[in-house]
Formats: C-alpha cells, sequence, structure tokens
C-alpha cells in the first residue's frame, strides 16, 4: 500500500489520444468577429404589452360576517402560482391579509383601487363589476 499512484493536475503528461484531432473544420461556418453573448437584451428580459385579458374585481360582504373582502375572479390562463404571487404582492401593498381560494384572490377589506393598480402593472385589464 505504499506505492500510491498520483495523476498529475499541472496538464503535464497526456491521458492519451484526442479522438478529434483527425476532424477538420473545412465546411463548418466560420463565427463573426463581433459575436457577443451579451450584444443585445435577451428576449426574456423585453418587457410584454400584451394584454393578459380581463379580470373582474369585486367588492363582496355576503356571508362573511360582516367583513368586507375584495374579490379578483375570472382569472384566464395562468395558473396557481402566479396567482399565489400576485395575492402576495396585493397583501404586501395594502398591508392586509388574502388567499387564493377556488381559483380566485381574496384580499381583506375594501381595496379595489390598489388591487386594480397592480393587476394593470401585471398586464391585466382590470374591471370593477358589481358589489
Amino acid at each position: 500500500m505504499s506505492s500510491h499512484k498520483h495523476i498529475p493536475t499541472d496538464g503535464g503528461q497526456s491521458f492519451g489520444h484526442n479522438p478529434f484531432a483527425a476532424l477538420s473544420s473545412d465546411g463548418l461556418p466560420t463565427t463573426p468577429e463581433n459575436s457577443s453573448t451579451d450584444s443585445g437584451p435577451p428576449p426574456a428580459s423585453k418587457p410584454t404589452k400584451k394584454n393578459r385579458g380581463r379580470v373582474d374585481i369585486l367588492r363582496v360582504k355576503a356571508g362573511r360576517g360582516g367583513k368586507t373582502v375584495t374579490v379578483v375572479k375570472n382569472f384566464v390562463g395562468i395558473g396557481l402560482p402566479e396567482k399565489e404571487q400576485l395575492a402576495r404582492a396585493m397583501q404586501r401593498t395594502c398591508g392586509t391579509g388574502g388567499t387564493v381560494k377556488d381559483g380566485q384572490i381574496e384580499i381583506q377589506g375594501d381595496q379595489r383601487a390598489e388591487v386594480a393598480r397592480i393587476l394593470t402593472e401585471a398586464n391585466f385589464r382590470p374591471v370593477f363589476a358589481g358589489g
């Protein structure tokens, strides 16, 4: 056990032959000289002005023990994680509690103006319906 085989890490000795050494780059396209990976903003960072659809904002008291709740419903094309993210932003901005229940966002209190502003920033078209 006294003989240990050490592998040099200084790049001195080669481990064998390079299987790609015999290949030629003839016929391959050349890279442009001014190619840069950060030549422009990536497509994902562009702000999208696309309208993501209409959502309804309601002020509801019925069945809640006399407490007022702002309800946002009729989301189309977004999943539960994004609804939860929007609900957290609304709770933080309004300084109140809230939840996502049955595909709707519920925020405590009459917070329709703040909720509409957050939805507009997220490219939704808020509509005040009933209540």
